[in-house]
């Protein structure tokens, strides 16, 4: 039977295409196997495990800063090296046909900068005169290229750039004798994150909540008469998530939420002083207990996109849920620390 079927696919006129034919096939085969491998989501690190791991010599007690700040290279780390590697850029199979990690990675990036930016703008800063510290700009810099860059540079090699000079950072950020190299652990820094963080999470969740489609009122100029915009917009108007983008915008905010979760336990570790002092250690804990919902295992093998009240579940009007009470949770957070 065996030769038989071997004579047919194999032997006459058209064995050639027959063996082409079952190569493509094998191909295929090998490429599903691959994405199947490589869409896998990085699990939940121990943020106070990373500092050792990133100051391996270090035989001191920690000082402010250097929690969040290994947090935020482990992070990015984990981007880099996760399994599969970086895919956002890849312009071959299987990456290429791959969306849901490459949008897992966007929202991590996303994240990734934000806090960049605040090390470099805020957190490493006594105030608005002083001087930037050249290795933040460097890290700021380097990951502000294009995430889909694949040559001259590559996005993943500018990435890494990023990752070295934050350790330089780190590196400094401990020694007594590098006076000007400080993270300092006040409230209006923090605030100003969370600020940023608080816009993030708000855009997540409409977009989320886009997924049905939503009558939306315009309210951009609420609560301002004098208030004005440049152009004129509908004061009813229709907004629904592409059917083709909404898994990915869902991927997106949980690699986003992910990131946010490190970065938050970090900054409980590093402002500990600072939230104590305000009463606010309890609602930062709300919002990390909050954004721990966002990273539950996803039990359907595809996200599911049905009607509110309907019959099949919405994944992404359960992470909206989430992600709005986080949300809430850090408006409140920052008032605290506003009110002092």
């Amino acid at each position: 039977m065996l030769a038989r079927l071997k004579a047919r696919l194999f032997e006459g006129p058209y064995r050639g295409w027959r063996w082409l034919g079952g190569a493509f096939c094998a191909y295929l085969v090998a490429m599903g196997i691959f994405m199947a491998v490589f869409d896998h989501e990085p699990e939940q690190f121990a943020v106070h495990e990373t500092v050792a791991k990133w100051l391996p010599h270090a035989d001191r007690p920690l000082v402010r800063g250097e929690i969040t700040t290994a947090t935020t290279i482990e992070i990015l780390d984990i981007l880099l090296h996760k399994r599969g590697g970086y895919l956002s850029n890849d312009v071959m199979p299987p990456g290429v046909w791959m969306d849901n990690l490459p949008s897992w990675e966007w929202g991590v990036l996303v994240q990734l900068r934000d806090m960049t930016k605040a090390l470099r703008n805020d957190f490493s800063r006594a105030q608005s005169q002083s001087s930037e510290q050249p290795d933040l700009v460097k890290a700021d810099n380097k990951l502000s290229i294009s995430n889909d860059a694949w040559m001259w540079p590559a996005a993943e090699t500018e990435y890494a750039d990023a990752g070295e000079a934050l350790q330089a950072y780190l590196g400094r950020l401990g020694r007594s004798s590098e006076t000007d190299t400080q993270f300092y652990t006040r409230a209006d820094n923090l605030r100003n994150w969370l600020s940023l963080v608080e816009k993030r999470l708000g855009d997540l969740s409409e977009r989320l909540s886009e997924s049905v489609g939503q009558v939306r009122v315009n309210t951009s100029l609420a609560g301002d008469p004098s208030s004005a915009q440049s152009t004129a917009t509908p004061d009813v108007r229709i907004v629904k998530t592409p059917w083709m983008q909404i898994d990915n915008v869902f991927y997106e905010a949980r690699g986003s939420t992910w990131a946010l979760l490190h970065l938050l336990r970090a900054i409980e570790s590093d402002f500990s002083g600072v939230l104590e002092k305000r009463n606010a250690l309890v609602s930062l804990r709300q919002v990390i207990r909050e954004l721990e919902n966002t990273q539950e295992p996803i039990w359907s093998p595809i996200i599911l996109n049905g009607e509110g009240f309907g019959i099949v579940a919405n994944h992404s009007l359960v992470m909206a849920s989430y992600i709005s009470r986080a949300n809430a949770a850090i408006i409140d957070l920052r008032m605290l620390l506003e009110r002092g």
